[in-house]
Order: C-alpha cells, then structure tokens, then sequence
C-alpha cells in the first residue's frame, strides 16, 4: 500500500512540474511574441531604412537556394526595387562550395541588385550571431530582418535587446514541408536565445 502511494505522489510531482515547465515556456513565448508583433510589417520607403538583414539558409548541391532561402531572397530584392531599402546585408554560412552567402548575393545580383549594394557576412553562424555582427562588425544598428515570420518574432527580439531599431519582413511566400517540426523547434531557440540575450 506504502508503494503504490509513493508512486501515484511521484507521478503528481512530476506532472506539476512538467505543468510549470510547460507554462514557463509559454509564457516566455508569449513575451517575445507580444514585444515584436507590431515591428512585422509591410515596408515602405517612408520608414527611412536602408538596410535589409537577410538571414541565410540551406544551399542545396549545385547553388540552389532552398525554398525558405529563396523566398527569403525575393522578399529582400522586392524591397530593394521599390525603394524600401538600399542595400542588403546577407548573412549566414560562407563556408564551403555551397557557401550561403556567396549564393545569396549571387542571386541578388542575378535578379537585378547592384553588387556594390550588396554587403557579405560569411560568419552569420546563427540568428544572434547575424544580428550582433550586422551592428559590432558592420556598424549598422538601423535595418529591416528578412525571414520568415515564424522566425522573425525571435531576430526582432534579439535586434531590441541589443538597442538595434528594426522592423521585420515577411519572407513565407510560400508553405513549407515541415513546418510544424520548425515552428516547435523555433520554441525552444527563443528560449535559449532569451537567455542568451539576458547574460550578454
């Protein structure tokens, strides 16, 4: 009788504190959630920003860009065309035959972007990393992030934390394969990146 009691006290213990693990999370969720939203928006001349902050992703096997990248890319050059921003930063893995950034810009360039309008961060590792780098190595600390939104809502939060002004574009302009094991990762990232940001 004295085991079955101490077995059903372990399993309300460890239901409570995986219910307070899961509204933690929540919670700090909702937070970077609510502090972006209003900074994702359709960009326009009028907002006075000339950069854009394009946030690599996968290169497949040839140079072409993945579908996410892509759309990433097109958003950008659409900013770029009409007058929203002058210049694009892009920024992720330069490492490599199918470096991120070497194909971002080439791209850019193939779609009509000038190649002095176009600045490289080979060392764009990460979502944080891109950001800080975009303001410590590049000195830039006004600019628009181009990714999907999913993901914006995390980059804006990094980009406030560092005093950086931003708005964020949209980059899904298309549905992915895969997209809810991204969105369910993306809860986890803007868990470690909030704490990343507290201790820098």
């Amino acid at each position: 009788m004295k085991t079955h009691r101490k077995y059903k006290l372990f399993i309300i213990i460890f239901a409570s504190i995986l219910a307070a693990g899961l509204a933690v999370l929540l919670i700090l969720n909702g937070i970077v959630l609510g502090t972006t939203k209003a900074q994702i928006r359709d960009i326009t001349p009028e907002d006075g920003y000339a950069y854009a902050l394009v946030l690599g992703a996968k290169v497949h096997e040839g140079g072409r860009l993945s579908d996410m990248l892509r759309d990433r890319m097109d958003k950008a050059i659409a900013l770029y065309h009409a007058g929203a921003v002058q210049k694009l930063l892009v920024s992720g893995d330069g490492r490599g035959e199918w470096s991120e950034t070497k194909h971002m810009k080439l791209y850019a360039m193939e779609h009509g972007v000038a190649e002095e309008d176009i600045l490289m961060d080979d060392e764009g590792f990460s979502t944080y990393e891109s950001i800080s780098r975009a303001k410590k190595q590049y000195l830039i600390s006004k600019f628009v992030i181009v990714t999907q939104k999913y993901h914006l809502h995390r980059a804006l939060y990094i980009a406030n934390d560092m005093d950086i002004t931003a708005l964020g574009a949209d980059g899904a302009l298309h549905t992915y394969a895969g997209q809810w094991y991204r969105e369910v990762r993306e809860v986890l990232a803007r868990i470690k990146d909030m704490a990343v940001c507290l201790s820098n």
